[in-house]
């Protein structure tokens, strides 16, 4: 079975990633093409949109780039194929984990921070409400 492909403009619109992103993601190593076709355009397939979710899901709890590389990798290599041996998996296994703590933490500090947000909204919800209540 040959495996879909799309140009990076579908990929765009299912990644709500801008062509400009995309392209600069390609250009720090976060995601490569998986083919070009014979006009020289870039192919995607589903794992490299898969790739650009993981990036795009990053980038609101502050990864760096590098950061995003990193995991990318240690991810890489936890689903290759070939299983690397005993304690190196078990270190790209202690990464993620890291990672996945990190990431749990920095979404607990959204929550936080969205709950004072909408705490802020009503209260100024309810000053208008008082403002509209007083006579002219």
């Amino acid at each position: 079975m040959v495996e879909r492909q799309m140009q990076i403009g579908e990929v765009a619109e299912r990644t709500g990633l801008s062509l400009r992103t995309i392209r600069h993601y390609e250009e720090v190593g976060l995601v490569t093409p998986s083919a070009r076709s014979k006009g020289g355009f870039r192919l995607y397939n589903e794992a490299d949109v898969e790739r650009l979710m993981v990036v795009r899901r990053m980038k609101p709890l502050d990864f760096s780039l590098e950061e995003m590389r990193e995991l990318l990798a240690a991810t890489d290599a936890l689903n290759a194929a070939e299983a690397p041996p005993g304690a190196e998996l078990e270190r790209l296994r202690e990464r993620v984990e890291s990672y996945h703590k990190v990431a749990q933490a920095r979404c607990e500090k959204l929550r936080s921070q969205l709950l004072a947000a909408e705490d802020f909204a009503r209260t100024l919800r309810h000053q208008l409400g008082e403002a509209d209540r007083r006579p002219a």
